[in-house]
């Protein structure tokens, strides 16, 4: 039996629509272990927050869990009824959204909202018991007790988001999911933000799956890293054999997408994701890559494994060896 937190296995998503089925999410594997921050990176519009809002169950129609099994500590969670999915969200595995004002009642103080989380859960609380449960939670994200009696409207985005995050882990679950959590604030709140959630999951040693597309914010603060393209995962490894050794040709681009003040780098392609009810065959991403040849149009590549932990969805490494093989690569498709 494994010991991951987390397994998703064969993972499709698709949205019905009236040119057909559009795959969102294409049969994805991963693990994600107890205490450890996994990086779910890729451009806008590759699957990561519906592979989020899978996880948590919550894909909305016309869109659906096509495939695929999901499991939290051995639970499946594709299966269970709303009722009893309700009660793992939150008390084990809660999501951070990423837009907090979007995601917080404008109307309700910040200490009501974090009550109701938890007596939706454990029941009705004494006053004193919930005031000090919630001064807790707002002093683990760095925000002082005064900002319960706050609507979220009096907040700063940054303050907005530390408040989701408290919401998040009022439960203590043992998985986070947490959706672009910085991607609408500005540089010095990023860091912020960042850095308390690396501290509240480190002290309360959670497990959390970081979602979002800048994969240099994302270097500093997770211990793997997988890379999503059009709907599929294709290139998963240690954050630092990632950046080291980036062996895919789109974790090629966005590593070299990187701003460098020492060196001259490769200029990333201008493409977007390619049109999801049109998926061209073999590798999705050969249409873009700069290194495609004859067996990428006909054959969708499996992963392979280049070193222990570091594995890769491409032809190039066909031989096994952790090396391109430049002889297959002569007739550019």
């Amino acid at each position: 039996m494994s010991d991951a937190v987390l397994e998703v296995e064969g993972l499709k998503v698709e949205y019905q629509t009236s040119s057909g089925p559009a795959v969102a999410v294409n049969g994805i594997s991963f693990q994600v272990f107890p205490g450890e921050t996994l990086g779910l990176v890729g451009e806008s519009g590759c699957g990561k927050s519906t592979t989020a809002m899978a996880i948590l169950n919550l894909v909305q129609a016309p869109g659906r869990i096509a495939e695929g099994s999901i499991r939290l500590n051995g639970t499946e969670l594709s299966t269970l009824n709303p009722r009893s999915m309700r009660r793992i969200r939150w008390q084990e595995v809660a999501l951070i959204p990423q837009g907090a004002m979007d995601s917080l009642n404008p109307v309700v103080r910040v200490d009501s909202q974090i009550a109701e989380v938890i007596e939706d859960h454990e029941g009705r609380q004494r006053f004193a018991d919930m005031h000090e449960r919630i001064t807790e939670l707002l002093g683990m994200v760095g925000l002082p007790a005064r900002v319960g009696r706050l609507y979220p409207h009096e907040l700063s985005g940054g303050m907005k988001q530390r408040v989701c995050i408290a919401m998040a882990i009022a439960l203590r679950p043992k998985l986070l999911v947490a959706d672009e959590p910085t991607s609408a604030l500005d540089v010095v709140v990023q860091r912020v933000v960042a850095q308390t959630l690396l501290d509240v999951t480190q002290r309360l040693g959670m497990a959390m799956i970081l979602i979002g597309h800048d994969i240099a914010l994302q270097a500093q603060l997770v211990d793997r890293m997988a890379v999503m393209y059009a709907g599929s995962i294709v290139e998963v490894g240690r954050v630092e054999s990632i950046f080291d050794h980036p062996s895919h040709p789109y974790t090629q681009l966005l590593v070299s997408s990187v701003p460098s003040i020492t060196e001259r780098r490769r200029r990333p392609s201008d493409a977007t994701v390619r049109e999801v009810h049109h998926r061209p065959s073999g590798c999705v991403f050969r249409l873009r890559c700069p290194q495609a040849f004859d067996r990428c149009r006909a054959e969708v590549p499996a992963m392979r494994e280049l070193v222990p932990g570091h594995v890769v969805a491409c032809h190039l490494y066909a031989g096994g060896s952790g090396e391109p093989a430049p002889a297959e690569a002569a007739g550019h498709v």
